[in-house]
């Protein structure tokens, strides 16, 4: 039985960058990060490989697992703010949150990401929102592209290896605290491992693992939330004016008709939509990239309603997941239909997509998205296209393309102190799977504000 000082559990961006503040400390700790999925030259989904046209539900999904978590292909964009991605600043204040994510930014322009452009938030186009009560929120956004942010990841890895294991194709199947403090862990290839401080990072894939380990050792968790939308696609010029200036544009909107909160979310210029499985689920996302030889004509972005949901019913994710398996149903994965044929309240069939002028990047079902997403949460989204033609003329055109459904699943909120541990002594929540954080930049920061905290225990 092997015995460690540190277990990582997960290889997302919340471990990656634990471990690589650790190896850059020269801590004293033996380390050993797990992961479900695959090593990072492993990690190749069959449809980008040209093996199949659509998502065949590999199992671990490699969009979604494997070294470097969901964000390594996932267009490797890192928003320095504590307006939105998760509420780190709340934990460790909102000074400390923001040094965190800019040493964050500092580690990946380090490894090949100086190059990429920082952009900042316009203050005319957030005037310019607000005059149809669009909320521009601030951030710093720095853009590396899913090619360059693999790149990095790479480099990250091999800085690393020199100073903490590291195990792939591998769950952690039990948890057990042991008298004297510690922790054993029970692994899916059956080896056993003992470990000081475990650290449970396994990002939203592993959010139904991290609440199970939480249950069985009696530590608290709070509600969140489910998003609900659409993966919105057209053409680039239409926000090009927008993208060219702040890339990430993250607008939220209160209906008028039910007061919901609704907010675009990953914002692909010249981008591709694809497809991810989240637990034999086939959801939508979207991606981007540094080369210029590898863009589109298109920009995406998600439109995302938020769900929270109080007594009796509490598992908001099963809900987001009942919608999503509706939609796997009715298109045998994911859902394609134009604006156009929404509203006129008719499906999206592949004759009227023949004639459509945005041309789509992902092959997806053309279909109805009526027919799965509730009425409300899509009453919400299409007067938040109409608001956003507002200010970008042509959101709302016939063909703009809408992908379903887009579902963002967040882990019940982990009770953890300032220092991100849990009640249980050793035992440390942190990155997207905690619920504490929803953004790369606060996963990374989480990871290295743990990290320097276990460096002091083991000088």
């Amino acid at each position: 039985m092997k015995k460690y000082d540190i277990i990582i559990a997960g290889a997302g961006a919340s471990g990656v960058f634990m471990a690589y503040e650790l190896t850059k400390l020269d801590c004293n700790a033996k380390v050993l990060m797990i992961d479900k999925g695959a090593p990072l030259e492993k990690r190749m989904c069959p449809i980008k490989r040209g093996v199949t046209p659509t998502c065949v539900k590999c199992s671990p999904c490699h969009i979604m697992n494997g070294y470097g978590g969901a964000g390594t292909l996932s267009d490797g964009k890192y928003n320095i703010t504590t307006q939105f991605g998760g509420d780190l600043h709340k934990y460790v204040g909102t000074e400390q949150a923001m040094e965190l994510m800019e040493y964050v930014d500092s580690v990946l322009c380090s490894m090949g990401g100086k190059d990429a452009k920082l952009y900042t938030t316009d203050a005319k186009l957030k005037t310019e929102a607000l005059h149809y009560d669009l909320h521009l929120l601030e951030a710093k956004v720095r853009h590396l592209g899913t090619d360059r942010n693999v790149e990095i990841l790479g480099r990250i890895f091999e800085y690393i290896s020199k100073h903490i294991e590291t195990e792939f194709y591998t769950t952690l199947e039990k948890v057990e605290r042991l008298d004297d403090g510690g922790f054993k862990v029970i692994t899916s290839k059956g080896d056993e491992y003992l470990c000081k401080d475990l650290i449970l990072a396994a990002g939203r894939s592993g959010s139904k693992w991290i609440s199970s380990v939480c249950d069985e050792l009696g530590i608290k968790q709070k509600k969140n939330r489910v998003d609900i939308g659409v993966r919105v696609e057209l053409p680039a010029e239409i926000f090009k004016h927008i993208t060219d200036e702040v890339y990430e544009s993250k607008i939220v909107y209160q209906t008028d008709k039910y007061n919901d909160l609704v907010r675009t979310f990953c914002m692909n210029p010249y981008g591709e939509v694809v497809s991810e499985n989240t637990n034999g689920i086939v959801t939508v996302n979207g991606h981007s990239y540094a080369d210029p030889a590898l863009r589109t004509e298109n920009t995406n972005f998600a439109l995302l309603v938020s769900n929270t949901f109080t007594e009796p019913f509490e598992d908001s994710n099963e809900y987001g997941e009942s919608i999503a398996r509706l939609s796997n149903m009715l298109g045998g994965g994911v859902l394609l239909q134009r604006f156009g044929d929404l509203v006129k309240g008719r499906r999206s069939s592949k004759k009227r997509m023949e004639k459509c002028f945005t041309r789509p990047t992902l092959k997806a079902t053309p279909g109805d998205l009526s027919l799965v997403i509730p009425k409300r949460q899509l009453d919400d989204i299409i007067e938040m296209i109409y608001a956003l033609d507002k200010i970008a003329p042509g959101t709302a055109n016939e063909d703009t393309l809408l992908y379903g459904v887009e579902v963002k699943f967040y882990n019940m909120k982990v009770d953890v102190d300032s220092n991100l541990e849990t009640s249980v002594p050793g035992l440390y929540a942190l990155g997207d799977g905690s619920g504490v954080t929803h953004s790369l930049s606060q996963a990374s920061a989480s990871g290295v504000y743990v990290a320097r905290i276990l460096n002091e225990k083991y000088r």
